[in-house]
């Protein structure tokens, strides 16, 4: 397959909505149903996470933008209608991190899992989801006045449900997801302010924490924005606040960075992407078995060599628009070397979907394909930054 051909990312966004489609839509607590094993069978339709029903709603979002099937349009109302009804904390504003059923199960309210609902709501928005607006308005709102820290620059992490408590901890993962929420909230509006916001959290994360960590983005932080080199410390498999240098994240601020640059150009965006994408790559390819090492430790030694879907699906649209940007081959080499690489070992050709998880041996660990938050956003999100690239 040529994965460089518009036809070819198409028809695989189009499968990985098939493999989930239509089992995931749950018809009985509404939203998604969130477990899947290999073939498609459904092992959990408890779970109702605020990252995973958010990046559903993307998914069949860009199943519209993509002229995909059908369904995709009221498969992503689905979704808007359950975050909005059942996501929602009616009380406190903001919305819950997870429920069981539509029951709550965890009533955190996150800046992570707010990022998500608002790339959700704009990217619905821009495919004409009914909803979608007036959720991407809710959600605007309280993220400035809940997570926005005026003068830091950056985004508050973690309030409890009524907003009274406020956690010390202060990560880049949720400002990235910020940032590229406020890229997609400005294409689906035209409204300045969302890329002034997300410029700024360029200038910040990428600029001044990376020189903070050295020339790479450490993951954690003190209320005043230090580096915290200890939290979660030995903990590389933390889905939000994994330990170490993550070779993936400097991969997807790469991406970012190339994003930003479509709608405000300036030189420092592609010189700090190419920079991070060359720690990213240089620190984390396996040369000998191929694929992306998941983190380093803060003297950049590999400290956990498995190899994560998400890490190879940002590695792959870092890479394809950087060669977009620069049509320097060493980019589009790579970008088929990563592709070549995931459909090797992470692309199941006979159900559909990505599997999560490989040894540094590229084999498969036990367990589902998917579980709640996966849906496979990370490589269909690729898929379409790609294509847009490639516009």
């Amino acid at each position: 397959m040529d994965f460089t051909e518009k036809s070819t990312l198409t028809s695989h966004i189009h499968n990985i909505l098939r493999f989930y489609y239509p089992a995931c839509i749950d018809q009985k607590n509404g939203g998604y149903r969130s477990g899947f094993s290999d073939d498609g069978t459904v092992t959990d339709s408890q779970t109702k996470h605020l990252v995973g029903t958010s990046r559903f709603v993307y998914l069949f979002s860009i199943g519209v933008l993509t002229d995909g099937p059908d369904w995709c349009r009221d498969a992503a109302e689905h979704g808007i209608r359950f975050l909005t009804e059942h996501h929602q904390d009616k009380e406190n504003g903001g919305f819950f991190f997870e429920l069981d059923g539509t029951y709550v199960q965890d009533d955190t309210k996150m800046a992570y899992g707010h990022a998500f609902v608002l790339l959700a709501a704009s990217i619905a928005h821009q495919a004409g989801v009914p909803g979608a607006k007036e959720l991407l308005e809710i959600v605007d709102e309280v993220t400035e006045q809940r997570f926005w820290d005026e003068e830091h620059g950056l985004y508050r992490d973690e309030w409890d449900a009524s907003w009274s408590v406020l956690a010390a901890y202060r990560g880049q993962n949720a400002n990235m997801h910020m940032c590229e929420a406020m890229l997609t909230a400005f294409e689906a509006t035209g409204e300045n302010k969302y890329l002034d916001r997300a410029y700024l959290l360029a200038k910040k994360v990428p600029i001044e924490l990376r020189t903070k960590g050295g020339g790479m983005i450490w993951e954690h932080y003190t209320p005043d924005w230090q580096p915290d080199w200890v939290y979660n410390q030995g903990n590389t498999k933390d889905e939000f606040r994994p330990y170490g240098f993550i070779p993936g994240h400097q991969l997807e601020w790469s991406k970012l960075l190339l994003w930003l640059d479509r709608h405000r150009s300036e030189s420092w965006m592609l010189e700090t992407a190419e920079d991070l994408y060359r720690n990213g790559w240089g620190y984390g390819h396996d040369a000998e078995h191929g694929g992306i090492y998941y983190s380093l430790s803060p003297e950049r030694e590999v400290i956990d060599t498995d190899k994560n879907y998400w890490v190879i699906s940002e590695a792959i649209s870092a890479a394809a628009l950087l060669g977009a940007k620069t049509g320097h081959d060493p980019y589009w080499d790579h970008y088929r070397e990563l592709f070549t690489y995931a459909s090797e070992y992470f692309i199941d050709h006979i159900h559909g979907g990505w599997y999560t998880l490989l040894n540094e041996q590229n084999e498969r660990y036990e367990g589902e394909k998917s579980v709640a938050p996966k849906a496979d956003y990370h490589p269909a999100a690729a898929c379409y930054q790609t294509i847009l690239a490639l516009s």
